[in-house]
């Protein structure tokens, strides 16, 4: 894989399914405990993982409840959330709202129209483990609402979308009429998240990317997040907290990752530091967005889909990251979902405008140790430190299928 592959695979992130405005952010479900071997792909004699986002690390699994009981106590309880872009238990919108709902707060939905129906199906049914909170019982969602965040106020939306099939019998799933929704029946909120995206074009290059596109992508993407703090901001309590999702590809170059979502990803950040100046003296209230690291959900691998028993780019992505990362570990999307529910609580009441990484590292690196530019060199090298610092690490560290031995024994073959 070379390296451009490799650091486009980042861009797996935002994995956002081309659909009309309202796409899903990578979420705290458990979409399987580790990274999983499930079919063969091009590397000689070995079975790689296709890759899936896992809820929770080993260790913090078994010891979540303990530390709830016996460490600082995070109470949410009376505190309501709202969370933007969950369509399903496989992301980090759910991880979040998982978090949030072990503390104790009451967890309420927006969701894309045309999947609505849909994923009110997968609750009637259960999502089984993913669904399961610290003390065994289910995660409960108050209430799903149909949101549209490409639309603030009923009269953007034209009339193909108010004809189409796919939202027949929704109404006010604008941003405005979503927000008074929730007003009537909750009174004021207390959390935000912004956990959608969407780039219709995320496939083309920049310089390929339709003005059409381009805007689409700014959108749904970055404006929204304006938009919804306007609006849900005036419904918060004095204290609360606004929390988006971005991606490294706002400040470095991730080739790959295309159609504008790059520039809607560096509006949302820079528009993070605007709207906490603005709506903190306006409402009182905190603005922060994290940036995560690459997860294995629906989303994600919706991007550049491989052929049946063929990698999907996110399982690249992930392996892309365990070979370069300070912490040489697979991301959880439970990692990410903590990290929400901190700046959600009173132990970050004093942190607002900021961009908070959660990605084991990665964005502090400016050299891939798998580089095929250093493999000779590195490949040379042994004993301390370079015996911490390769590339099979942390596969070795998870007993995880390893892409750098595979093309060892391919070039061996060879």
């Amino acid at each position: 894989m070379t390296r451009i592959a490799a650091t486009a695979a980042l861009a797996a992130l935002a994995l956002l399914p081309a659909c009309s405005g309202f796409g899903m952010a990578p979420v705290l479900g458990r979409v399987g405990t580790k990274s999983t071997v499930a079919a063969k792909s091009g590397f000689a004699g070995r079975t790689p993982a296709l890759r899936q986002g896992a809820q929770r690390r080993p260790v913090q699994a078994a010891a979540g409840a303990q530390m709830m009981a016996g460490g600082y106590n995070i109470d949410m309880t009376g505190k309501v959330a709202f969370i933007a872009g969950v369509a399903d238990s496989t992301g980090y919108g759910w991880a979040i709202a998982k978090q949030l709902a072990n503390a104790g707060a009451t967890v309420v939905i927006g969701t894309w129209p045309p999947v609505l129906a849909l994923f009110e199906r997968g609750l009637n049914k259960g999502f089984g483990e993913d669904q399961k909170l610290l003390d065994g019982s289910d995660m409960k969602i108050a209430k799903i609402y149909p949101l549209d965040a490409m639309f603030s106020n009923p009269s953007e939306i034209p009339d193909d979308v108010k004809n189409n099939k796919r939202y027949a019998g929704l109404e006010g799933y604008d941003i405005e009429s979503c927000a008074a929704a929730v007003e009537r029946d909750f009174g004021k909120i207390d959390i935000l998240v912004h956990s959608l995206a969407n780039g219709p074009e995320v496939t083309k290059p920049l310089l390929e990317t339709s003005r059409a596109g381009y805007l689409a992508a700014s959108s749904a993407s970055a404006y929204s997040m304006v938009s919804m703090v306007n609006h849900f901001g005036k419904i918060m309590n004095k204290g609360g907290s606004c929390i988006s999702l971005t991606f490294i590809a706002s400040e470095r170059v991730v080739p790959g990752y295309g159609g504008g979502m790059s520039s809607a990803k560096a509006q949302l950040e820079s528009d993070t530091k605007t709207l906490s100046w603005e709506a903190g003296r306006k409402y009182g209230i905190r603005v922060n967005t994290i940036s995560a690291g690459p997860l294995a959900s629906r989303a994600a691998t919706a991007i550049k889909k491989g052929a049946a028993g063929e990698r999907n780019f996110i399982d690249y992505c992930i392996d892309y990251n365990i070979a370069n990362t300070p912490l040489p570990d697979p991301l959880y999307s439970d990692d990410v979902g903590r990290a929400a529910l901190a700046l959600a609580s009173e132990l970050t009441g004093a942190v607002t405008g900021t961009c908070q990484y959660v990605d084991n590292g990665m964005h502090a690196m400016g050299l891939a140790v798998d580089s095929e530019s250093f493999a000779e060199y590195v490949g040379k090298q042994s004993g301390a430190p370079w015996d911490d610092w390769k590339p099979s690490v942390g596969f070795e560290k998870h007993g995880l299928p390893s892409p750098y031995e595979a093309a060892e024994e391919a070039a061996k073959v060879a």
